[in-house]
């Protein structure tokens, strides 16, 4: 009756060994692998450097407040782009929470009937996390941003139009830029 017992469970042990050594090590590791190789900025965070230092990354948001930048999308991850906190609001049309919070972001970039807020500089990404803005967000902001830097609208455009980054494979998604890598050049383009 033992014999048969462990004849009968030492399949299922090997096999689960087997499996969590195949599955949980082996297979993790050579995606890793394959991932430093193929991709390594992707499979590192996409970090953005100045120098030394790191700054940020290109698949997260940052909040920047100074007129002289860029702001993206608001967040709603954590107290603001808090990777640890990423997720939606849940928020629908008819909430008055996201009611007051969009007039209050309304109120705050100036709104006017002559340009109207793209959505994107007033509504929050699925994830609160979103680094990327519509390019007619960030055109809605040239006028303040070169007021606030003393430089010419049109640089500002022309520099928004350079960082402008097209659908993915031409068809996915819609154009966008980086804050964090429009703000560079911004810095870039005053130094």
């Amino acid at each position: 009756m033992f014999k048969e017992l462990t004849s009968a469970i030492r399949p299922a042990v090997v096999l689960t060994a087997l499996f969590a050594l195949l599955l949980g090590l082996v297979y993790p590791a050579v995606l890793t692998g394959l991932g430093q190789v193929l991709f390594p900025g992707q499979a590192n965070g996409s970090l953005i450097r100045n120098g030394d230092r790191i700054i940020g990354s290109g698949l997260l948001g940052q909040a920047f407040s100074s007129p002289q930048y860029f702001h993206g999308r608001p967040s709603v991850a954590g107290s603001g782009y808090d990777a640890t906190a990423s997720s939606g609001s849940n928020q629908g049309p008819t909430s008055q929470a996201l009611i007051d919070r969009v007039k209050t972001d309304l109120a705050a970039l100036g709104n006017s009937p002559e340009a109207p807020v793209p959505p994107d500089l007033v509504t929050t990404s699925a994830s609160g996390l979103d680094p990327h803005i519509s390019p007619e967000a960030a055109l809605y902001q040239a006028d303040r941003i070169a007021s606030a830097r003393g430089v010419a609208v049109a640089d500002v455009r022309k520099l928004i139009a350079g960082k402008t980054e097209g659908p993915l494979l031409g068809f996915l998604s819609e154009p966008r830029v980086n804050v964090l890598e429009l703000n560079q050049a911004l810095d870039r383009m005053v130094e």
